[in-house]
């Protein structure tokens, strides 16, 4: 697989041009992310159908994801989830978005500023989602909320959403950062 998983936006995209990308991120200090069999149980639990392409069950359990496509409606493009790691094949692509994020968070002072350069600091993995901004739903954005979330309470993270900052494990902003 080639190295070409664009975590970090940036203002030109290499895709067509009316697609702009929504990211968030979730910022993990365990030290492996859970299979993706967990995830879909999880958004099953929470009344969610997500919607994913045919795969062999056993890459459903497997700890070393890469990365998945969920769909949250047959009408709409799935979201995407990356998960690039502190060792292995995608660690300069970890090691790029936690430079990047501690170097934007450095500007500021606050105690929960320094509460989130601790999570980024601290984090073994980066777990990334990419949605299609025209074409995204409410019910994409919390779907999107859900897979957060399971990252969150699950491996000890820190949700950081594209345009709007770093959020406490209750959903509140506690560093705003505009793009």
């Amino acid at each position: 697989m080639a190295k070409e998983l664009p975590i970090v936006a940036s203002p030109t995209q290499d895709t067509k041009p009316e697609e702009t990308y929504v990211y968030s991120r979730v910022f993990c200090a365990r030290e492996n992310s859970p299979p993706l069999r967990l995830l879909l149980d999880f958004l099953k639990s929470k009344g969610q159908v997500p919607l994913i392409a045919k795969m062999d069950p056993e890459a459903l359990d497997d700890w070393a994801w890469v990365q998945i496509s969920i769909g949250y409606h047959r009408e709409r493009k799935p979201i995407q989830v990356f998960c690039a790691r502190d060792r292995g094949t995608y660690q300069d692509v970890h090691e790029k978005e936690r430079g990047y994020f501690l170097e934007r968070l450095s500007v500021f002072d606050d105690v929960e500023a320094q509460l989130a350069r601790e999570c980024v600091t601290r984090s073994r993995f980066v777990v990334t989602t990419r949605m299609i901004q025209n074409d995204v739903t409410e019910d994409g954005y919390d779907f999107n909320g859900w897979i957060l979330e399971f990252f969150q309470e699950n491996c000890n993270g820190i949700v950081q959403i594209d345009g709007q900052g770093f959020f406490s494990p209750k959903g509140e902003l506690i560093v705003e950062m505009e793009e």
